[in-house]
């Protein structure tokens, strides 16, 4: 891949590690399932490889495309996700797993809208709000349409169900809101009017409720709703300080569910240990604050935006999951970028990252 003078090597490096580290830990952390549901250990790890360069030729290609190509293409994006996003509640279009119909399958292959819509919201609002600058105090004009296209994208968010993805969307728009200078007292009117819709949300949906007793005390019920975070637990203090070693953790032999995808950063920890954990927490946050420098610094308030955008979509995510992991938050099914198995998310993230290195080739020479 050739780098141009400019990008940020330390954003490209560390996302280029986390996904090659991603690949080893899906092969480590699913290799026993393989072999159980489809009599081949390599069934994952070839398919989140096949993944990994997908999204490398998308992040590629993100880095070399004009912004003001992505800008053009910001209400049809925008628009394009909505679309997905009512077509996979279609029933037999949309693909139901787990009791949520949150995947498309055309000529066999499966894809998550609710990943596209993340990038699509965030690119409508970077062009947006660096048009609008500081019409965004307005309520009726500047605040109030971002609502109504927010409220939206929740509503069929939820109705897939996937809350964990309403929340993170939630979170960010807010966030850019808040950044762009919308008024205080209107976010945090939103705020609490937010609040008793999600607690109704929550406590009014069996499963969901469960969640929130077992997030109290999971060893009330052990074997049910605290089952995962108490096996995820004893995968953190099975590693210690130096972990078991790679491939050698035990909780992945069908005690720990999801141990591939949402509950990896379990395995990591079991197989890693608290040096493994640590690194990669690390490398999370040095990502996040070259992000977040690239974003201060970005020559133009659309390049601006759309990189404090990705990074918080990247940031939220990746400290959610390892929140949840260690039982510091309720279970929710959301993926660890670049780590956890699934193409949807990979693609788009190394996508997002392809842009945030776009973004970096544009600061001024003493910050590159």
């Amino acid at each position: 891949m050739e780098v141009r003078q400019g990008t940020d090597h330390s954003i490209l490096l560390l996302a280029v590690c986390l996904t090659c580290l991603g690949v080893v830990m899906v092969f480590s952390s699913s290799s026993i399932m393989a072999v159980r549901d489809y009599g081949d250990s390599l069934h994952f790890l070839k398919r989140q490889g096949i993944y990994a360069l997908i999204g490398f030729a998308a992040m590629a290609m993100m880095m070399r495309i004009d912004l003001n190509v992505l800008r053009k293409a910001a209400w049809p994006v925008l628009g394009l996700c909505i679309l997905m996003l009512v077509v996979v509640l279609i029933p037999g279009i949309g693909k139901k797993v787990g009791g949520a119909a949150r995947w498309i399958k055309i000529a066999g292959v499966s894809f998550q809208p609710a990943e596209f819509a993340k990038i699509g919201l965030v690119l409508f609002m970077a062009h947006s709000l660096a048009r609008k600058q500081e019409k965004v105090k307005n309520f009726r004009c500047g605040f109030l349409p971002y609502m109504v296209i927010l409220v939206v994208l929740l509503g069929l968010l939820l109705a897939q169900p996937d809350l964990g993805s309403a929340l993170t969307l939630g979170l960010v728009a807010i966030t850019l809101l808040l950044i762009a200078g919308a008024r205080l007292r209107y976010l945090a009117g939103i705020g609490l009017l937010a609040l008793p819709f999600f607690y109704f949300m929550i406590m009014n949906v069996d499963y969901r409720r469960r969640r929130i007793m077992a997030f109290l005390n999971p060893w009330e019920d052990p074997s049910n709703t605290g089952f995962q975070i108490i096996q995820s637990w004893i995968a953190f203090g099975s590693g210690g300080t130096f972990g078991t070693g790679l491939g050698e953790s035990k909780q992945k032999l069908f005690y720990l569910p999801e141990a591939h995808t949402d509950f990896i950063f379990s395995v990591i920890g079991e197989e890693l240990g608290f040096i493994g954990v640590i690194v990669i927490a690390a490398m999370f946050m040095l990502l996040i604050m070259r992000g977040l420098r690239t974003a201060i610094n970005a020559p133009n308030e659309f390049s601006s935006f759309l990189a404090f955008g990705i990074t918080l979509l990247i940031g939220m995510q990746a400290f959610a999951n390892m929140a949840v992991v260690m039982g510091m938050v309720p279970t929710k099914g959301l993926a660890l970028p670049f780590l956890s198995y699934g193409g949807t998310s990979l693609v788009t993230t190394l996508a997002s990252i392809g842009i945030l290195l776009n973004v970096s080739r544009q600061l001024p020479g003493e910050l590159r």
